[in-house]
């Protein structure tokens, strides 16, 4: 498996961050009608019970904003990926269709609220990646946002650079539809380790039941 390391930078700010990488062969598609079924189900679900302003309170996204403050980022201004998911939800609008995977992806991260990387493991350079802070003048390019400033925010980086934020994951390593090894992580800033193995098992279940996943498994990672 993908080897992955919390940076002493991160610690500091976060002694308590928990993870898990889990990793998949799959067989990727364009859109899983049966999977879009579970993601509406919960939309509605979360129209009923959250607004805009009570799920910064789910303890997942609470603790991510903060981390994100403590690192010298506004969340409001660069929102952690579950919660404009879940906002988006609630504010009416459809969530946007990707490919099997991605989707799936996205309904984990908004079942539990943790920011959730997404990545095709055969585009990394090396097979360690390291959880660190952004640089001033890093270069990132945002899949759909094109160059962001990731100074002050959480960055997984192989041996060529940054893969992913909670924010936004890179172009270089993104998940197209020819992907056939995914590695997926999970970042618990709230120190949750049952919550985090509950997430991971529940991507496990959607690799299987929707991308033709025989050999999903996870580990966790402090």
């Amino acid at each position: 498996m993908i080897q992955v390391k919390v940076s002493p930078e991160i610690a500091a700010v976060c002694p308590d961050f928990v993870g898990a990488v889990v990793e998949a062969h799959v067989v990727n598609s364009p859109y899983s009608e049966a999977l879009w079924q579970d993601i509406n189900s919960l939309s509605a679900h979360y129209r009923d019970t959250l607004t805009t302003e009570t799920l910064k309170q789910m303890p997942s996204i609470e603790a991510t904003r903060r981390i994100y403050r403590a690192c010298g980022k506004d969340p409001s201004r660069y929102r952690p990926a579950s919660e404009a998911l879940i906002r988006r939800m609630l504010q009416g609008k459809e969530l946007y269709q990707i490919n099997t995977i991605v989707d799936l992806i996205n309904l984990a991260s908004i079942r539990f609220g943790y920011s959730i990387g997404g990545f095709d493991a055969s585009k990394f350079v090396g097979d360690t990646l390291t959880l660190g802070i952004g640089c001033a003048g890093e270069p990132y390019e945002g899949i759909g946002r094109g160059m962001l400033n990731i100074e002050g925010l959480p960055v997984y980086r192989d041996a060529q650079g940054g893969v992913g934020t909670p924010t936004s994951d890179n172009e270089r390593t993104k998940i197209e539809i020819g992907t056939t090894h995914t590695c997926i992580l999970i970042n618990g800033y709230d120190g949750n380790e049952e919550g985090v193995s509950a997430n991971a098992d529940f991507l496990v279940q959607l690799l299987t039941n929707y991308a033709g996943a025989t050999d999903a498994s996870w580990t966790i990672y402090k």
